[in-house]
């Protein structure tokens, strides 16, 4: 059974969630449904969910795939520009740069299927679907953890994280015309976050700088004699360091606030990798995440293609039905 869609007309909607690194598991999850000619024409993505949503259709997975690939702890760390007298502790420059390599003045509109970034406003608490308009800017809007990255201003608001309102953002494919619609969760996974061994803060926060061995000696140097860096990253033995203080609350208010919204608006097939063993901030695990999508999706497979005929099978019937009405 073949479900490659022509003219972008499937209805097939997919909600990439947020999850910081763990979003890296959202490439698996796109490429297994390719292998299966299963191509999603509506997207809505949330913090990482919109960036890989967004290279997904611009037709630069491989590109996204083989820069996470690359990366290592010092890598990560060479991108944050830290930055004290700010709206976000980390300036967000040279990831600007990076994305702009790729999508530079590059619109929402140019894309060749639905898309949506999902933030939030600072503001009023709303959460904003960014529609139309520079895609870099979406995707940043999307990410923008608050405290961490500063807000990205877009048509007189300032917006920050999707995730603090909507982590896996099903009905925004539901509302764009999405028949179905495949959830991709990835903050399921309670169990394989608490039986880590070691310390379960690293488990969540995934970010010792002091005590990697991907990180010079040399620069280990320099953040330790940073009062900032200091500050944001050291822990002690059995404590959490304030930066994981402030990813274990994300991840806390992300897995509840997605079972309350995935409660209320359920998705026809849910996909939820089992990841929760990787820390929000492990990018450099991006070869085990990828695999544990591709996994998860190869398992729902048989589910995704029975909803599939079933749901989708109106699409096919209006087309007849318009079909029979122009011969008559």
């Amino acid at each position: 059974m073949t479900f490659s869609i022509e003219n972008g007309q499937s209805g097939l909607g997919i909600a990439l969630g947020g999850g910081m690194a763990r979003g890296f598991a959202h490439i698996g999850v796109l490429k297994v449904l390719n292998r299966h000619d299963i191509y999603p024409t509506i997207i809505a993505g949330t913090s990482i969910g919109a960036v890989v949503g967004g290279c997904y259709l611009a037709g630069k997975l491989d590109d996204l795939e083989d820069w996470a690939l690359s990366l290592n702890r010092f890598k990560i760390l060479s991108y944050l520009d830290f930055r004290v007298r700010s709206a976000g502790l980390v300036g967000g420059k040279r990831l600007k740069e990076t994305l702009g390599q790729h999508f530079d003045g590059m619109t929402i509109e140019e894309l060749p299927h639905s898309f949506v970034c999902i933030a939030t406003d600072l503001l009023t608490g709303h959460e904003v679907w960014l529609r139309k308009g520079d895609i870099m800017n979406a995707m940043m809007a999307s990410f923008a953890l608050p405290g961490i990255f500063p807000p990205v201003h877009v048509d007189e608001r300032n917006l920050v994280d999707g995730a603090l309102v909507n982590p896996c953002p099903v009905s925004p494919c539901q509302a764009m015309g999405a028949r179905m619609t495949i959830a991709v969760d990835l903050n399921t996974d309670l169990i394989g976050k608490a039986a880590k061994p070691g310390t379960g803060y690293q488990t969540v926060a995934g970010f010792d700088v002091f005590d990697n061995k991907d990180v010079p000696a040399e620069q280990q140097k320099k953040f330790k004699t940073s009062s900032l860096s200091r500050r944001l990253f050291r822990r002690e033995e059995n404590d959490p360091s304030l930066f994981g203080v402030m990813i274990s609350g994300l991840g806390i208010l992300q897995d509840r606030l997605t079972r309350s919204r995935l409660a209320g608006e359920p998705p026809d097939v849910h996909i939820k990798p089992p990841i929760g063993h990787i820390g929000l901030l492990e990018f450099e695990k991006c070869k085990e995440l990828i695999a544990l999508g591709e996994e998860a999706t190869e398992k729902a497979i048989p589910e995704i293609k029975a909803a599939m005929s079933v749901l989708l099978k109106a699409d096919v019937s209006e087309a007849y039905l318009e079909m029979i009405n122009k011969i008559d």
